[in-house]
């Protein structure tokens, strides 16, 4: 029985911090510059969760390959590519410098 009780207990200690500023600042009108600041957190909060494991995802002896496929993932994705596209495209330029340097 008290593990129903922490499990409902960890539910509202989840719960409610994020139900609070919902009501009671549901009716509060955001400057134009805080609205476009908080659209770009998850691009931010996702580069900060991926970059250091892309950086890392060849091993200590092939930064340099890992780099390389960073790089050419982010020159697709600035240029707009698909998703799947900036992905292979990274894992291909991280393979093609491992293998041959």
């Amino acid at each position: 029985m008290n593990l129903v009780y922490l499990v409902i207990a960890m539910a509202l200690v989840t719960y409610i911090p994020r139900m609070l500023p919902m009501v009671l600042l549901q009716n509060v009108k955001l400057p134009a510059y805080v609205k476009a600041f908080m659209k770009l957190i998850p691009y931010a909060a996702l580069g900060a969760l991926i970059f250091p494991g892309a950086l890392t995802s060849a091993g200590a002896d092939h930064m340099g390959a890992a780099v390389m496929g960073c790089s050419l993932a982010i020159l697709l994705a600035w240029f707009g590519t698909n998703l799947i596209l900036v992905v292979a495209g990274g894992i291909a330029g991280s393979f093609i410098i491992n293998l041959f340097f």
